[in-house]
């Protein structure tokens, strides 16, 4: 008797351990089937009963579940999609995007000048789009000034002055040119020019002592004013145009 209860007591022992690895075989094969089961589900899918996009049983944010197939929710459609003013709802997979109007505009339905709810200033409506203002050709006087020079920019336009005039306390006015003091005639006489007034003035000493030998005699006295000349003309001739300027400069 008491080896047969030893018996029934290792049998029932081992009949225990088997079940109990069978079970956990099972739930490991279960586990391992619904990882490869949602690990397989589409992207828009949360729970799912195989990888094909009509065997989903929950969507993700974004999505709404329609026969079994997760469908994209449409956000702009929705009050889901509030964008602040001057932009407007883009609708993307699973979610939406706020993006900004276009210049042209103060609010919008799209992107774009023709999805404009309202035209911007310095913009009208043409034909269906938003489109810029010209001002330097529809306003006669755009630019007040007689010197300034209408320039036309988008949405708006600029004043610039015209050339040779310069911007000052808001009224054009001209340049002013640079004023160079002018220089004497002998302020910046250099050495070699003083040797060439040396031998001016013995040219001129020896014509006049050769006029003089000469008692006055014409052919001499035309030799000394010809010499004369050609000696002030070699000097002079750099310094020209600044006697004729400061001649005329004087008057």
């Amino acid at each position: 008797m008491v080896f047969w209860s030893k018996f029934i007591v290792s049998s029932s022992g081992q009949m225990g351990m088997k079940s109990l690895h069978r079970n956990l075989l099972q739930g490991v094969c279960l586990w391992s089937l619904l990882a490869v089961q949602v690990s397989s589900c589409p992207d828009s899918c949360s729970l799912c009963s195989g990888p094909e996009n009509d065997q989903c049983e929950e969507c993700r944010d974004g999505w709404t579940l329609h026969n079994k197939i997760c469908v994209d929710i449409d956000e702009c459609g929705t009050q889901l999609g509030n964008c602040p003013p001057n932009s407007y709802c883009f609708n993307t997979e699973g979610s939406f995007e706020c993006r900004g109007c276009d210049v042209a505009c103060v609010g919008c339905l799209g992107s774009g000048p023709a999805r404009c709810r309202k035209c911007a200033s310095g913009y009208r409506l043409t034909g269906s789009k938003c489109l810029d203002i010209d001002e330097c050709s529809d306003r006669v006087l755009a630019c007040h000034g007689l010197d300034e020079i209408c320039t036309n920019t988008e949405g708006s336009f600029r004043c610039d002055c015209a050339e040779g005039f310069i911007r000052m306390d808001s009224v054009c006015v001209k340049k002013q040119l640079p004023h160079f003091e002018e220089k004497g005639l002998f302020e910046d006489i250099q050495d070699d020019e003083v040797e060439i007034l040396k031998q001016m003035f013995f040219g001129v000493v020896l014509c006049a002592l050769a006029t003089l030998a000469a008692k006055g005699d014409l052919v001499y006295t035309s030799v000394f004013m010809g010499a004369l000349a050609a000696m002030a003309g070699y000097w002079l001739s750099d310094r020209g145009d600044r006697l004729l300027n400061s001649f005329v400069k004087g008057h």
